[in-house]
């Protein structure tokens, strides 16, 4: 049997920049001209929430009504998604890399390797309420409640949990070759978090000209323009804007005292490890609660 282990997951909690990273990525390694615009982007990478391959895995259209259905036919239809490309290709997932029902929701035998998006979670807090299309208190008690999920119509399923055991768990898993970006650090300086990404983690030497170009391609001002010119498929139903705001450190303005000292408090060794620029910020905001 062929090898295929040929996913390159694209792993993220929900509204961490994973589709900024999918078009970044599709704009630099496809030619000139041929990268897809935000509704295309299954042209370059896929997810693992496409309906035709449980369609095709489970031999007949997928209509799960819980987990043991999901896990029961995700496997056969990671498989087909790895083998759906003769060498290595980017797959999002939101999922945490766990076993359910003594299954892998990321299993080995498909995997090469994952790039892992992380954003801070006072920023995450409002754009992933945004999302949910639900207020900030709900959202905030979503991202630290072990058994979130979310997911389609259909019964497929995205296996969130809580925001600092998803990172956990990805950063941490055995054997899984894996490279971190920070929201917050694209942002800043985008050539240098994808020259980190690109040459020391793929192993692809830069060309600075192509890079400049998926870069200006898309900046969230120029994938902000084709939502609202095109729309955006991805889109959660009841979500106004996918593309809001993507700034950092638009927690100041959108969170009171009293919904900072809850994630603090809920995400303090995480925060200690991954984001310990702003511990004194967020102390200082949370004691006036």
């Amino acid at each position: 049997m062929s090898d295929l282990r040929r996913i390159i997951w694209l792993a993220s909690y929900p509204k961490s920049g994973n589709t900024w990273m999918r078009s970044l990525l599709a704009h630099y390694f496809m030619p000139a001209g041929q990268a897809p615009d935000i509704n295309n982007l299954r042209q370059f990478t896929t997810g693992d929430t496409r309906q035709d391959f449980f369609d095709a895995a489970n031999g007949g259209p997928f209509r799960g009504t819980g987990l043991e259905d999901w896990i029961r036919v995700r496997g056969r239809a990671l498989r087909l998604i790895a083998a759906s490309k003769p060498d290595h290709h980017f797959v999002k997932t939101h999922c945490q890399t766990i076993r359910i029902f003594d299954q892998d929701v990321i299993p080995p035998e498909v995997t090469a390797a994952a790039i892992y998006i992380i954003r801070n979670p006072f920023d995450l807090a409002p754009s992933f309420a945004r999302h949910q299309n639900c207020d900030l208190d709900t959202a905030i008690a979503q991202m630290c409640n072990p058994d979130t999920i979310t997911g389609t119509p259909s019964g497929i399923v995205d296996l969130l949990g809580r925001w600092d055991d998803h990172i956990h768990v990805w950063t941490n898993a055995p054997g899984l070759p894996h490279h971190v970006v920070r929201y917050e650090d694209l942002l800043k300086n985008p050539g240098k978090a994808m020259r980190g990404l690109l040459e020391k983690f793929l192993r692809v030497k830069v060309d600075g000209p192509k890079l400049a170009r998926a870069i200006k391609a898309t900046s969230f001002e120029a994938m902000k323009k084709q939502e609202e010119t095109l729309g955006f498929l991805e889109r959660p139903q009841g979500m106004q804007a996918f593309f809001a705001k993507g700034q950092a450190g638009v927690w100041r303005e959108d969170l009171t005292p009293a919904q900072v000292a809850r994630i603090r408090e809920a995400f303090l060794p995480t925060l200690e490890k991954w984001y310990p620029e702003l511990l004194k910020e967020t102390a200082a905001v949370a004691a006036r609660a």
